[in-house]
This record gives C-alpha cells, structure tokens and sequence, in this order.
C-alpha cells in the first residue's frame, strides 16, 4: 500500500468538480484498487428522510442487503452512535456484527463529520481476519477528515 499516493489521489479526487457521490464512489475504487486487504469498500450516509438511520451510499464490492442500518446496530450503527472508530479484527468475536457475507473477517468503520455533525461514514470489509492495520486506520482516518469539504 503507497499511502502518499492514496492520499495525493483523494487529494485530487476531492478537488475535481464531481458529485459527492461520484467523488465517494471513486475513493471507494481507489481503496479497493490500491489496498489488498480491503474486499468491500463503501459509504454509508446519514438519512436525510429518516431520523438515525443510515442509508447505503457508493461502494465496491459484493451487493449488500444492508441498504439500511439504524444507529446502534451492528458496527456501522455502533459507529454512528458513537461518532468513534471501530476495527474488528475477528468479526466473529463481535456480539452486535451485522454479517454482509460469510467470506467477512474484519472490518472497519470510519465516521465522517461536516462542522461536527455526523454526515456518514466509510466502511471496509475484509476477507482475512486481523487485516486492519494501524496504517489503515490512519488512512481512512485521514480520508474521512478531507471529505468533510464534499458534504
């Protein structure tokens, strides 16, 4: 994994004229891309239409029946709850996973915060337990803090 080229392409990414949605989708394709460890890489965003709840937004990956996840439940809601970030190294140790597909190990869910509000959230799968370094973390980290600028 090239962290500064990662960061240098969000860079790039967010600066360009796109959508946020196109913006979301393509950080989601260049993480799948340049990480090996990630399998599922996606945004849920903070419903506009429903009070805590969160709406699926641009991935890559295997299709979700996730669409919907409210506060509090599992790792993505758990997150959203707690505006702090959760990386699961055995998601079968976590009592509260929302399983998207048996072939998930680990995960990591990232909020994102516009003007220290919640607006959404990154999350990553992946398929080998233990997978989510600390260079990971600070890498979504990072990336969630410049997408403040795209909401």
């Amino acid at each position: 994994m090239n962290t500064d080229l990662i960061k240098k392409e969000v860079l790039e990414i967010i600066a360009s004229t796109h959508s946020r949605d196109k913006t979301l989708q393509e950080i989601a394709e260049l993480l799948n891309r340049e990480v090996p460890e990630f399998n599922w890489t996606g945004f849920y965003l903070s419903s506009v239409t429903e009070e805590r709840m969160l709406e699926l937004g641009p991935y890559v990956g295997e299709e979700t029946d996730h669409t919907k996840i409210p506060y509090g439940t599992g790792i993505c809601g758990q997150a959203a709850e707690t505006l702090d970030t959760f990386v699961v190294q055995d998601v079968s140790e976590a009592d509260n996973y929302l399983a998207c597909s048996v072939d998930v190990k680990s995960e990591i869910v990232v909020p994102i915060m516009k003007n220290g509000e919640f607006v959404g959230e990154l999350d990553i799968d992946s398929h080998t337990k233990h997978a989510i370094t600390e260079d990971h973390k600070n890498l979504c980290e990072w990336i969630c803090k410049e997408l403040e600028t795209v909401f």
